[in-house]
Formats: structure tokens, C-alpha cells, sequence
């Protein structure tokens, strides 16, 4: 008697459909329910967008994006820590069709030329520098010829793909656009072509590419689309019972599917403000974000929490308004997440596992879950859902 087939796949709880709708679609409709609502706040930048104000700004530049040549499908990389510019350019490319491609921040030369290459990217989006790295001098350290190159029009023997190079900075090198000056470009007529392009757009289009690396060879380039990453964001909040009264502490990367994907699409869908603390992970500042604008989630790995529970053995915090979040990324100690529950008031803190590849949770665990049970699994299965 032959054994019984059993299946080789996981689902979960599926009595609510999946969201038929692409980014810039879902992003619109936020604005409508949400408009007059805090959507970004960035603390390191003294910088503060409502939907309505967000949406402003990604409409002018995806239209300016579209205005330099750029078509649907045409691959843009930014390279650059967390900002709200960085959460613009995730926006706008999406509702124009073209693919973001996530860079890290640490990259040096030959691993932006390579990521630059391996996807062929037409556009660079990229702050001037960052910690110890001089993002301009390692891009024109590759591409000499921006030098004499008029702004969009490079033509560079180690990047062949690469054509336009957009700076954060109002002041750049030559070659270089600036973000303003794209965002200038939008007008009635740039605007009608974007509407017209939204409208073409599936949610199955690809639209973002991250690279993971494993355990052996180069980085690889997980392309991921509308749906995927939309659908996971939107089912990670309703985990987490996120609503327009959040405001979630996002101190992880935005490069990374943590930041990008369970921080900012999660926290568009359900009218939460998405709250940057630092340009990268700084546990005081994290903290202090937390306290003076009254988040009540917070993202992290199972080390940052830890770098927060030891500077509050120094320092006072109010984290009265913490409720919920999520740890990931690695295992988390039993020790660890008593503390966080205890000291950080985050009760309803949850565990999420996945991969890039995946957009990126697969488990998550319950509010309700007693802590045994989120420190020693990676969520539910489904007729536990």
C-alpha cells in the first residue's frame, strides 16, 4: 500500500483574501482615509510628513523619475541610511512601475559595482556619505567619467548600465542630479503619464529587488513584487493589531525587509506613523524616540533589544506607551524577552522568523502566546491559527 502523499507546503490562516492591489494603489488609499495623520517622523532630520504631506512628495518624484526617461521595469538602487527620502523613493518608484533596488549602506566599492551591475540599474538614488564611507568618492571612484559627464547622460566603463545619479545633497559633484531637481520635474504632464502608468500596474509586477547574502558565493538578488511584499506587511500588522492610533519605533535598516516591508508598508496600510529614530541603530536614541513621541511598537533584533535593556540600567526612560513590536532576525533568550516585556512594557511583543526571499515572514507568533511559547517557537502553524 503506497503511504499517504503528504503535502510539502505550510499555509495559514486564510479567512481573509489576500490584497488584490498594487503599492502606489494602497498607498493612495491611505492618504484618502489618513491624510491629515502623521506618516513619517524623523527624528535625526527634524523632519515630519502627514499622508497628505507624503503624498506630495512621491508624486513629484516618481513623476520626475518618469520626466528623466525612466520607464516601468527600468531598475533604481538607493544606497543610503534610514530617512524619509528613503521612504519617498520606495513610494514613487513603486507607483511609476520601476524596481527598487535595496543597497546596503556598509557596501564598499566592489560590492556596489557588483549589485549595480548584476541587476543592471539605470538610476542611483544615494546620500553623499555615510559613517567612515564617502559614497561619492567610491562612486566616482568607479565611474571617473561623471566627471565630465552631463547630469543623466553618464556612460561608464565599469557601470555600463548606470546613466542617472541622484544626490540627496542639494550640493553635489558634477554629473550628479540632486533629489530637488528631479523632484522640479514634475508637472501636469508628468503627473498625467504617472496616473496612466499606476493604472497599467498588476500586483504581481516586480518591484523590489534585496540582496541576501548565504552562506557561500556572491549576493544574491531576491525580486520581489507588489503583492508579495504589500500582503506580508498587511498580515504582520493585523498580527500585531496595529491601527492609526500606532506610531512604530523603526531603528532597524530600511535596506533591510525589516525595515522596508514590516516597518514602512505595514505602518502605510494601517495609518500608523513610522517613527525613525537615527540614521542607523543608536540605542539611546531609540529609546529616547520612544519615550518623546509615544510609539507604541518597536522593531528589533534580539541585540538591539538587549543594547536598550543595558543603557536603561543607566538611564530612565519612559516607555509607558509601548505595547507591542516585533524581535527577529535571531534567536531570542528567554531572559531577553522576560526583560523586554517587563522593563519595555511591551506585553504584546511578538516573534517573527522568514527570509528575503519569503518578503519576509513566513511565522509569527501571538500577542496572546504566553512568552514559553514566543521565545521557543517561530509562530503557528495552521490549525493553530
Amino acid at each position: 500500500m503506497e503511504k499517504e502523499s503528504q503535502l510539502s507546503h505550510v499555509r495559514g490562516n486564510v479567512s481573509e483574501p489576500l490584497r488584490d492591489i498594487t503599492i502606489g494603489s494602497a498607498f493612495d488609499e491611505a492618504v484618502r482615509e489618513f491624510r491629515a495623520r502623521p506618516a513619517i517622523i524623523s527624528r535625526h532630520q527634524g523632519a515630519r510628513l502627514t499622508f497628505g504631506q507624503l503624498k506630495h512628495e512621491v508624486d513629484a518624484l516618481a513623476a520626475g523619475l518618469l520626466r528623466l526617461g525612466l520607464r516601468p521595469g527600468d531598475r533604481v538602487g538607493i544606497w543610503a541610511p534610514n530617512c524619509i527620502e528613503w521612504t519617498i523613493s520606495q513610494l514613487s518608484t513603486a507607483k511609476a512601475g520601476l524596481i527598487l533596488v535595496n543597497i546596503n549602506p556598509a557596501y564598499r566599492s566592489e560590492e556596489l559595482k557588483f549589485a549595480l551591475n548584476k541587476v543592471e540599474c539605470r538610476a542611483l538614488i544615494m546620500a553623499s556619505s555615510f559613517k567612515s564611507s564617502n559614497y561619492d568618492e567610491i562612486l566616482t571612484g568607479l565611474a571617473p567619467e561623471l566627471a565630465s559627464a552631463k547630469p543623466g547622460a553618464l556612460k561608464s566603463k565599469l557601470l555600463p548600465h548606470l546613466q542617472f545619479v541622484i544626490s540627496l545633497e542639494a550640493e553635489n559633484p558634477r554629473g550628479f542630479l540632486s533629489f530637488e531637481q528631479v523632484m522640479a520635474g514634475c508637472d501636469d504632464n508628468a503627473l498625467s503619464e504617472l496616473a496612466a502608468i499606476q493604472n497599467e500596474l498588476a500586483p504581481g509586477d516586480p518591484i523590489n529587488i534585496q540582496f541576501t547574502s548565504g552562506t557561500t558565493g556572491s549576493p544574491k538578488g531576491a525580486t520581489l513584487s507588489h503583492s508579495n511584499i504589500l500582503n506580508n506587511a498587511y498580515f504582520c500588522g493585523k498580527a500585531m493589531r496595529i491601527s492609526e492610533q500606532d506610531r512604530i519605533c523603526i531603528p532597524v535598516p530600511l535596506y533591510h525587509c525589516f525595515g522596508m516591508v514590516m516597518g514602512n508598508l505595514n505602518c502605510m496600510q494601517f495609518g500608523a506613523a513610522a517613527v525613525y529614530p537615527s540614521a542607523s541603530f543608536e540605542a539611546v536614541a531609540t529609546l529616547e524616540a520612544v519615550g518623546e513621541e509615544k510609539c507604541t511598537a518597536l522593531y528589533g533584533v534580539p541585540t538591539m533589544f538587549v543594547a536598550e535593556l543595558e543603557v536603561m540600567e543607566k538611564r530612565s526612560f519612559d516607555l509607558s506607551s509601548l505595547r507591542t513590536g516585533v524581535m527577529a532576525g535571531a534567536p531570542c533568550p528567554v531572559s531577553v524577552m522576560e526583560r523586554v516585556v517587563a522593563d519595555m512594557n511591551m506585553s504584546e511583543v511578538t516573534i517573527g522568523y522568514g527570509m528575503t526571499e519569503t518578503s519576509p515572514i513566513s511565522f509569527q507568533t501571538s500577542p496572546d502566546d504566553p512568552i514559553e511559547r514566543r521565545v521557543s517557537t517561530v509562530g503557528r502553524r495552521e490549525h493553530e491559527a
